[in-house]
């Protein structure tokens, strides 16, 4: 019983008051699992929400870990503790993910790769400023050979190795979760793009956006250690459903 619970992939998303964007992130997942035709769980870790997010994860066929913690590393740890797989894909709430991300990072992970990324796309349209700025950072980001906390994968042994996320971090954790795999072995993106949420950049206008950039870089790892000026990933803020 033991190597057939462990041999499933288990697919975590961090979830807080996502009734908007769940169902159609469920649904890819599920899509993307059985295209494989590997065993597999979806865990919604929900993060205290206060909306539908809870029942229609269970609707939808996920299990749900209820925690509050309102930190990402927290709630994604929190998932992978209840999660009864030997493969973990992380993935957003606001995500869509597809078979090749599946079959790929698979094939990855049996060639001996430790784990890794993916390119992202972002859904919706997004103001200009947006789109230039999120092209070039991303390009510099993944010249970096680092991980976007929307999609990410990995063994289990691998991420208890390196103790999970980094706890400490309340945005950020992504890069350090990449850097301590990359320790332990080839890390790899794919560069198939997973289909997330654009909200973050519609939700800001640019004098509103780079400021608070701005003041993570100068203030480095500290201003990763505390939510208070992190609002752009802990406003809650999030889109309505349109009629």
């Amino acid at each position: 019983m033991r190597y057939v619970a462990r041999s499933m992939i288990s697919f975590i998303v961090p979830a807080y008051n996502e009734e908007l964007e769940l169902p159609a992130t469920l649904s890819a997942i599920h899509a993307a699992a059985k295209a494989c035709g590997r065993e597999y769980e979806i865990v919604v870790a929900d993060d205290a929400s206060t909306d539908a997010t809870v029942s229609i994860a269970e609707k939808n066929g996920a299990r749900v870990t209820s925690v509050h913690h309102r930190q990402i590393a927290a709630v994604r740890n929190s998932g992978a503790k209840t999660a009864r797989g030997d493969i973990f894909f992380f993935v957003d709430a606001d995500t869509r993910i597809f078979p090749a991300h599946v079959a790929k990072a698979l094939a990855a992970l049996e060639n001996g790769d430790v784990g890794g990324g993916a390119w992202v796309q972002f859904e919706g349209a997004v103001p200009l400023w947006a789109g230039i700025f999120s092209q070039v950072f991303m390009r510099i980001y993944y010249a970096m050979n680092l991980g976007a906390g929307s999609f990410l994968f990995t063994r289990r042994e691998s991420f208890e190795a390196i103790d999970g996320f980094d706890e400490q971090y309340f945005a950020g954790e992504e890069m350090y979760f990449s850097q301590a795999l990359k320790k332990l072995g080839r890390f790899v993106i794919l560069r198939d793009e997973v289909l997330t949420s654009g909200r973050k950049l519609r939700f800001y206008t640019v004098w509103e956006f780079f400021p608070r950039l701005l003041g993570i870089l100068l203030g480095g790892e500290k201003a990763l250690r505390s939510r208070d000026k992190l609002d752009i990933w802990y406003s809650g803020r999030r889109e309505e459903k349109s009629n």
